[in-house]
């Protein structure tokens, strides 16, 4: 494939883009300096510029770990302390999938927001249980929030995906921000996980689809980089073919879907993600907790908070999703919820 390199030329032509703003023009100076640092930092490739050895707990302790890496994975080990605390109440992850708010350029707040709300509530109302929203909407509204796309590391070697996911933040390319190392612990912890998307173009959101893409490491991902040496292609494909065990690293929690559209679509999203979320061995919360419903059916998007007003029907359902997702939950905890087939041994290993 043709090199994605860029001369010094266009490389500090783009890195001066974000000093667009004319109030900058008096550290014009300054920004040059700094932007001889950025192009020394790409032209070396300084992917992990602050790295550590790994230490006797990885295949290879001499191997140099981005520091960055290890906190996700440290905060990740916590997370799935917390989950396996049977002392502790579980709880319950909730996902607002719309990318529209009322803090940026649609000047208002989305349906899927107002749904999950419901659901929290319903949560805490009926079962006392504690529950966090993770408003994805924060990728288009909220400085230094993002999602990288997924580089498809997997699709190389299954062990050259990492859990975490290695891939960012590459300093050298400028790729920071990812906010996907603050939402794998989200999604250990919990006990549950109930989506509520909108349908975009006949599928899930774009902040869904970034999450989703990125929580394949979760799903047979390599928690030890050095294995193969950071990302050594032919390495990850010799670890595979000497035998890999795809771990399931969020395997045993429930979950709901929430799908609500206005013309086309929402059953097909809401079998999608179910069909996603049940290939990681997410079991679903009861028939009640997946639901795809219209709100507004090709009525003006101008109404469309009306129309949801107009149909209190489709909150009851929400909450009930969300119920059927923590009464669940809670079962499962006493040991009330068995799984049919977890005790099985798969006859496909991917």
């Amino acid at each position: 494939m043709p090199s994605p390199k860029l001369d010094e030329k266009e490389f500090k032509r783009r890195y001066r883009q974000q000093f667009f703003d004319p109030a900058f023009s008096s550290l014009s100076g300054e920004i040059e300096r700094i932007a001889a640092v950025a192009w020394d930092a790409y032209v070396n490739s300084r992917k992990a510029p602050v790295t550590r050895k790994a230490g006797d707990e990885f295949n290879d302790p001499s191997y140099d770990l981005s520091i960055d890496w290890l906190a996700t994975r440290d905060a990740i080990r916590a997370a799935q302390g917390r989950f396996e605390d049977l002392a502790r109440a579980p709880s319950i992850l909730i996902i607002n999938g719309s990318s529209r708010s009322e803090h940026t350029c649609p000047g208002e707040m989305s349906k899927s927001f107002r749904l999950a709300e419901q659901a929290k509530d319903a949560i805490a109302e009926n079962f006392r249980l504690h529950s966090t929203i993770l408003d994805l909407s924060r990728v288009t509204s909220e400085f230094g929030r993002q999602i990288h796309p997924c580089k498809a590391c997997f699709s190389t070697a299954a062990p050259l995906c990492h859990w975490p996911c290695s891939c960012y933040p590459n300093h050298s390319l400028g790729q920071i921000h990812d906010w996907m190392n603050d939402i794998y612990p989200m999604w250990v912890e919990a006990a549950g996980v109930m989506i509520i998307t909108p349908v975009n173009w006949y599928a899930t959101s774009s902040p869904v689809k970034l999450m989703m893409d990125r929580l394949v490491c979760a799903d047979g991902g390599n928690p030890d980089p050095t294995l193969t040496h950071g990302k050594d292609a032919a390495r990850g494909k010799q670890v595979e073919l000497d035998g890999w065990d795809y771990p399931r690293h969020l395997a045993g929690r429930l979950f709901s879907v929430v799908v609500h559209g206005d013309v086309e679509g929402a059953e097909n999203v809401r079998r999608s993600l179910s069909d996603w979320l049940r290939f990681m061995r997410l079991t679903p919360a009861g028939p009640q907790a997946e639901l795809d419903r219209y709100i507004g059916y090709w009525k003006p998007y101008a109404t469309s908070h009306e129309e949801l007003d107009h149909d209190p029907a489709v909150f009851e359902e929400v909450r009930n999703a969300a119920c059927s997702l923590a009464e669940g939950v809670i079962s499962l905890r006493a040991g009330r919820f068995q799984i049919p087939g977890s005790h099985l041994t798969e006859a496909r290993s991917k």
